[in-house]
């Protein structure tokens, strides 16, 4: 098993690690598996997509709805490794730094009843790491995912290039290589 040092880096001891990567969200939610060779650059992209939660619910029905699927995700897939963004509030978008909370204390909570080690990464070095710009447009990230996994296609919504990104950092944190 793994653990976190209390600087927030991971101790990776086995060759191979599986990350699964959260873009939480009320309506969706953006996750990403990614294997990764912890002693080399291979990567791939297991699986990535969203949890479309219902549109019209409460919002304690959508986070269970969340906690539900995102388990289904964990069930599946077995990540040995999660990374979720870190909490971003501006004062303009306070509202929305509170629903978003919510939306990530369920997932914290799904990811440590599974006692999966949990990485927190802050939207401004993720996007740093994997395109290059802490301030990174929803495009240029969508772009830098798509050429650094050898994607066809765009990856689409944007809430899943946003999970593959985050699934990158914590891989590469598993490999000593800091954003």
């Amino acid at each position: 098993m793994k653990s976190t040092k209390p600087d927030g880096s991971w101790i990776a001891v086995e060759r191979h690690a599986r990350v699964l990567g959260i873009d939480p969200g009320t309506r969706l939610a953006g996750y990403a598996v990614v294997d990764f060779d912890t002693r080399s650059a291979e990567t791939t992209v297991v699986d990535a997509g969203v949890l479309r939660l219902s549109a019209d619910a409460s919002l304690s029905v959508r986070l269970q709805q969340l906690f539900d699927d995102l388990n289904q995700v964990i069930a599946e897939h077995a990540p040995t490794h999660a990374c979720v963004e870190a909490v971003f509030s501006h004062t303009d978008f306070a509202g929305s730094a509170i629903t978003l909370a919510h939306a990530r204390g369920v997932v914290l909570l799904a990811l440590q009843q599974r006692a999966l080690p949990i990485a927190e990464i802050p939207p401004a070095e993720i996007k740093k790491a994997v395109a290059g710009n802490g301030r990174a447009t929803k495009e240029q990230m969508q772009r830098a995912v798509m050429t650094q996994c050898a994607l066809a296609t765009l990856p689409e919504p944007p809430d899943v290039a946003d999970a593959i990104a985050i699934a990158l950092c914590g891989g590469r944190r598993l490999r000593g290589v800091q954003p």
